[in-house]
């Protein structure tokens, strides 16, 4: 039997929802316990929590949680009950007190980090900048959710209610193509599944049109993350496919702080 544990972590990811078989939706979470250790926790359906449990990013939580028993990466977990998670902070502001919890797990590269887990398994998760951000590509995809993800979407469940409104499909996929701070680095292509793009995305559609989101959108996440920001990425292995790596959110404090942080 899995043994349940209590951990505080500060919550530095949260990915867009995607629709699942058992619990509607659910989005894919990573965060840094007080040890300094990664921890993912999928399923979350956040959507479907209360009020006073969903939980922001760069927020301070207390999780009950136990090991995943159908995810063998190192760093995974499920919640535990249906009150798992308590809310303990209000959400950094500081990218100075951002970067005091997320440097400390920086990897060299991409590169480095594949070859770490290539050998011992793990780490599955990671935050690394890249050498060169060359460009955001966006990919189009059917606009409809299918007839199978409907219906996970419109699951009834006898103790969790819908989401009075439906989850939005991104008709779009994101990718960021890069290189690494590594010799061997033959350049990278990944997806990333950033909560925050897709809200944006969502958000600028409506505001600027079918015709003048992109625009915005590129100026945002490709030309400001490469001209303005000191942009790092956090990435993590895909359960089903574990060589494979996808960017799971964006970290980009301004490059005045690079240096005397420490």
């Amino acid at each position: 039997m899995r043994s349940d544990d209590t951990k505080r972590a500060l919550i530095v990811v949260r990915t867009y929802p995607v629709p699942v078989p058992l619990g509607i939706e659910s989005s894919c979470t990573a965060a840094i316990t007080e040890s300094g250790d990664w921890l993912r926790l999928f399923p979350v359906p956040w959507r479907l929590l209360p009020s006073d449990q969903r939980f922001r990013k760069y927020q301070h939580v207390e999780l009950r949680i136990r090991k995943a028993a159908d995810d063998a990466r190192h760093e995974s977990y499920n919640l535990s009950s249906d009150d798992a998670i308590r809310v303990l902070s209000e959400p950094l502001t500081s990218w100075r007190e951002k970067k005091h919890y997320v440097m400390p797990l920086l990897s060299p590269s991409l590169c480095e980090l594949a070859r770490t887990r290539d050998a011992q398994q793990y780490p599955t998760l990671g935050v690394f900048k890249p050498a060169s951000i060359n460009r955001l590509r966006i990919a189009p995809l059917p606009p409809n959710w299918s007839d199978g993800e409907l219906g996970m979407l419109r699951q009834s469940h006898l103790f969790v209610e819908s989401p009075k409104q439906e989850l939005e499909k991104i008709p779009f996929r994101f990718f960021y193509e890069f290189s690494c701070n590594d010799t061997a680095c033959k350049g990278h292509n990944l997806m990333c599944t950033d909560w925050e793009m897709s809200e944006s995305y969502r958000d600028w559609r409506i505001k600027y049109g079918e015709g003048g989101w992109e625009e915005k959108f590129r100026q945002r996440y490709e030309i400001e993350m490469v001209q303005k920001y000191d942009t790092h990425f956090f990435v993590g292995t895909v359960a089903a496919h574990p060589n494979r790596w996808i960017i799971i959110g964006l970290f980009y404090p301004p490059p005045d702080l690079q240096a005397g942080l420490f």
